[in-house]
């Protein structure tokens, strides 16, 4: 006989989180979700969920609670705080905590769960809005086999790849960290090369297509030049995430006295685009640095005679 599907609570339904709780609901899953935007919950019982009014609520019948909030300090909120989570489940539960959180927090969450009866996966995921929407994430996940055990249906439906990365709380999160030291310093790179073309009078679209076919291709780059190249900056994933997780790489650096220069570099190009009030743009809004400090736009670049056309 097959066993019963988990009940689901799902806390958080923003750029990530609303798409990554409905595939749950695509997958047959009961899933009840809390978020503070009323308008999220609304969008999410029109897709054929259920909204909860509190967290004690969202948390009260779920056999597993899925954490989609921002960072370290929501979830200690959620779990322990205000939202006092953890004292609202059934022991045995368990807490599938998604959020990009330092490794040294993942795993003293996960020892105050033990202490309340609660199982914890620190399972931080990558893959951006359009994987989350069709299921298809990658997480990155340690803890217990018991949680891995009752947590399959859920991880199952939100991810094509679930790595095990160990029993102990904190592998997954310190997995997470060596991503986002590779992602967010690819963007980086990747902004500085299109706008190094660009000012030297090539076609942004043809550097485009060269690198995608070249040596210097890189999945970030693949995915987010097209941004720069529509001059669309819709948000995707926000530029102020980089500053957030990339301070998160340097912390662990600090404690292993291991050097990471090029963390460190792409971090200050975040945080100078978050200070110009780039913040909640796209991180392909990255480009814009180059472009206020040498004054001219990609998009104007290129032209027929090979001359800079964007001066401004």
């Amino acid at each position: 006989m097959n066993k019963p599907l988990p009940r689901v609570g799902f806390v958080g339904l923003g750029a990530m989180g609303m798409p990554m709780a409905k595939s749950l609901l695509r997958a047959g899953l009961t899933v009840t979700a809390y978020d503070v935007r009323s308008d999220a919950i609304n969008e999410f019982t029109a897709a054929g969920g259920q909204g909860a009014a509190t967290l004690g609520k969202v948390s009260a019948d779920a056999d597993v609670l899925v954490l989609a909030v921002v960072n370290a300090a929501q979830v200690e909120s959620v779990l322990f705080g205000q939202g006092n989570a953890a004292a609202a489940m059934q022991p045995g539960g368990v807490v599938v905590v998604c959020s990009t959180v330092g490794p040294d927090f993942a795993r003293t969450t996960g020892t105050r769960l033990a202490e309340a009866g609660l199982l914890m996966l620190d399972a931080p995921m990558s893959g951006g809005t359009l994987r989350a929407a069709d299921g298809s994430l990658s997480i990155m996940a340690a803890g217990p086999d018991a949680a891995f055990a009752k947590a399959q249906p859920v991880l199952d439906a939100l991810a094509a790849n679930v790595y095990r990365m160990g029993a102990e709380h904190g592998l997954g999160s310190m997995m997470k960290l060596v991503n986002q030291l590779m992602a967010g310093s690819h963007i980086a790179v990747a902004c500085e090369a299109m706008a190094y073309g660009a000012r030297a009078g090539l076609d942004p679209a043809k550097i485009y297509e060269v690198i995608c076919n070249s040596a210097g291709m890189s999945w970030m780059f693949q995915n987010r030049m097209p941004h720069v190249l529509a001059d669309d900056f819709t948000p995707h994933s926000a530029i102020d995430i980089w500053p957030k997780d990339l301070s998160l790489v340097l912390e662990t650096g600090k404690e292993l006295k291991f050097p990471l220069v090029m963390a460190g570099a792409a971090l200050q190009l975040f945080t100078m685009a978050s200070g110009a009030g780039l913040g909640r743009e796209d991180d392909a809004a990255l480009v814009k640095i180059y472009e206020q400090l040498l004054g001219f736009r990609i998009v104007d670049a290129g032209g027929e005679d090979g001359e800079d056309e964007g001066d401004a």
